[in-house]
C-alpha cells in the first residue's frame, strides 16, 4: 500500500493517507481511467472533493522517497523535494541533508538536551 501527505497552502502536512500502490490502474466514476504512477494518484487524491484546497506528495514508510515518512505537522519543501519534521527545539538548525542539529553537538553518556540551559545534561534516571 502506498502512502499520501495532504498538504496546505502553508506546506505544511495536514493528514496522511493510505492510498493505491503507484503502479496500480483503476477506473474513475465517469470512466477514465486513473493511476499508473505517483504522480498520476497524487493528482487524483488532491482534485477529490474532501481534499479541496490541498497537494498530494506521496511519501514512503522505508524513507526512500522525499527524505522520511511525511507526519501531520510536518513541512514539505517544494523545491527540495523532502518532508521536514518539526524541530525538536526552538534552538536547533536544520542541516543541509534536512535533519535537525543542537547547537552544540551531543557528548558521549545518558543525556537529554535542556532548550533552557541550552546545553546537554546528564539524565538522572
Amino acid at each position: 500500500m502506498a502512502h499520501y501527505a495532504l498538504i496546505d497552502n502553508t506546506n505544511t502536512v495536514v493528514q496522511v493517507i493510505t492510498g493505491v500502490d503507484e503502479d496500480v490502474i483503476q477506473f474513475d466514476t465517469d470512466g477514465s481511467a486513473v493511476g499508473g504512477s505517483s504522480e498520476a494518484w497524487e493528482e487524483f487524491y488532491a482534485f477529490r472533493p474532501w481534499f479541496e484546497g490541498l497537494t498530494c506528495k506521496r511519501t514512503s514508510y522505508n524513507h526512500n522517497i522525499r527524505k522520511r515518512f511525511a507526519g501531520i505537522g510536518f513541512t514539505y519543501d517544494p523545491i527540495n523535494d523532502v518532508f521536514i519534521e518539526p524541530a525538536p527545539y526552538p534552538s536547533w538548525i536544520l542541516d543541509s541533508n534536512f535533519d535537525w542539529q543542537p547547537p552544540k553537538p551531543r557528548p558521549d553518556g545518558k543525556l537529554f538536551w535542556d532548550e533552557s540551559l541550552g546545553d546537554w545534561v546528564e539524565d538522572e534516571a
